[in-house]
């Protein structure tokens, strides 16, 4: 039913998101059904996780994004992810704040772990992945375990679900971290590198120590 593999993820700097992230409608998640559109999901179904095979949904969060203004600001646009670009069998659209989880020969050597999450905004120009205005409107939709998770998507993607949390619970600690935006950026420019065939490891370790 599915094709793909199950690894350990890199956990490094805590990842500060806000409205902004979410699935957007549309996207195809792997559940025990089958590959359903994340919109049709429902408290109770599980979904394949990266590292904890299927998990029961305990809650779903829907809401629309209102671009108004956002149009002016390319920063704040979505992304376009072309097919095959994240191991995805169909285009995705991202929101920027929206955690994935790459794989890298780069993170590897410089972290010890070939999987880094980072924000969907640090790939921006790899492998023909590109910002459009958005739509007036956006609806998306955030997937809740009883832990943080990471689900697949559109077969070979990646991406983060955060627990559900209670404002008057204290805070806990995330199960995932991901890079921070400059070492996002940092680990990206290395990766079209390897993509290119071109990579220098050493490099790479000297460039985040002094980027640290």
């Amino acid at each position: 039913m599915f094709d793909f593999a199950q690894t350990r993820v890199i956990r490094t700097e805590p990842f500060l998101f806000d409205f902004g992230v979410g699935l957007v409608v549309g996207t195809m998640v792997a559940t025990h059904l089958g590959w359903r559109p994340v919109e049709a999901v429902v408290a109770g179904d599980q979904c394949l996780t990266f590292d904890g095979g299927l998990q029961v949904v305990t809650a779903v969060s829907r809401r629309t994004v209102k671009t108004k203004g956002a149009a002016a600001d390319p920063l704040t646009w979505p992304l376009v992810v072309p097919v095959g670009a994240l191991g995805n069998r169909e285009e995705l659209m991202l929101l920027p704040e929206q955690a994935v989880l790459i794989e890298s020969d780069t993170a590897e050597q410089v972290f010890g772990d070939p999987f880094a999450l980072i924000p969907a905004a640090a790939l921006d120009g790899l492998r023909g992945v590109y910002r459009k205005p958005p739509a007036a409107e956006i609806e998306v939709v955030t997937l809740h375990f009883s832990q943080d998770e990471i689900v697949y998507a559109n077969v070979g993607a990646l991406f983060y679900c955060p627990v559900q949390t209670d404002l008057l619970a204290e805070p806990t600690v995330p199960a995932y971290e991901a890079l921070s935006m400059d070492d996002a950026e940092l680990l990206v420019h290395f990766l079209k590198q390897e993509d290119a065939g071109q990579v220098a490891y050493g490099q790479a370790t000297r460039a985040f120590r002094l980027a640290a």
